[in-house]
């Protein structure tokens, strides 16, 4: 009875996570960056977000998940909380990415400019050549039909819903090749002991697809270089030059004050560095041109 009493804490403890610390029970163990012996070290920890516009912190949440797709928009609920405004364009890279957060971003008439996760695997010619990726094959609209590289139709077979760890609900449609058995390349297109099927979201594609001509446009490409410098230069400083490595406090509440007193000096640094430097009123950094 004593042990099914604790592992009834435990479950209420959890909260939808898979672990949390004892010591601290809002913490999660997540798979911190190897140290100095490259050894991957599995300790508790939060996960950090921070907003960024002008080159000053404009935001700062602290969340349990070790994702960083279930953290982006309740920064922007906070962001928008605090500085009393909805920011136009929201810039983040590929671990940000999700049907979720695109959907999110639309109902918030916020514009999205994510990085895809294949973006980069898309642009090698490894992955241009191969003609068994879903994202190579020819699509029919009007048959709704995909085809491989041996002439074989992927046809409809039956929609379902996936259902993600924040309750979000994503339609997915199936197709199945029914010429599986008989291809002489079944080796190369999949493993699969009968035919093979793809999963679709229909309309993760097309956001992506949108989200793609916007990061490559001439406006996104300024953007994306200032998400890069701006963002990861604010973690650079905090964790490099100020030694915020770790937190000191415990509990959700109090590690948020603790990041947001290191937002402020690193905001008045910045506001000195500026001063300074005689560049108030420059929010961007623009691109080199050749």
């Amino acid at each position: 009875m004593n042990r099914k009493e604790k592992y009834t804490v435990y479950n209420k403890t959890f909260k939808g996570r898979n672990s949390f610390s004892k010591i601290d029970n809002d913490s999660t163990f997540m798979r911190m960056k190897d140290d100095h012996m490259r050894n991957g070290q599995l300790k508790p920890g939060y996960n950090l977000q921070l907003g960024v516009e002008g080159e000053y912190i404009v935001g700062v949440d602290i969340s349990s998940e070790r994702s960083d797709q279930l953290a982006l928009l309740p920064l922007l609920e906070r962001m928008e909380k605090g500085c009393g405004k909805r920011h136009s364009n929201v810039i983040a890279d590929a671990g940000y990415e999700s049907e979720e957060n695109y959907k999110g971003l639309e109902q918030r008439e916020q514009v999205a400019y994510i990085k895809p996760q294949n973006y980069e695997k898309s642009k090698t010619r490894k992955y241009r050549n191969n003609a068994y990726l879903r994202e190579n094959m020819p699509y029919d609209a009007d048959k709704d039909t995909y085809t491989c590289p041996e002439g074989n139709f992927f046809s409809y077979s039956y929609t379902t819903t996936r259902r993600s760890v924040s309750g979000f609900e994503a339609e997915i449609t199936v197709y199945e090749c029914y010429g599986c058995q008989q291809c002489p390349q079944k080796s190369l297109c999949t493993r699969a002991k009968g035919n093979r099927k793809i999963y679709v979201s229909k309309d993760f594609i097309g956001l992506r697809n949108s989200a793609r001509e916007r990061i490559t446009s001439h406006q996104g490409q300024v953007l994306r270089l200032n998400r890069s410098i701006q963002v990861e230069g604010a973690f650079g400083v905090l964790k490099q030059d100020y030694g915020f490595r770790r937190f000191l406090r415990r509990g959700t509440q109090n590690v948020l004050t603790e990041a947001i007193i290191y937002a402020f000096a690193y905001n008045i640094n910045k506001l000195h560095s500026k001063k300074k430097r005689k560049v108030f009123g420059v929010s961007l950094h623009l691109l080199n041109s050749a």
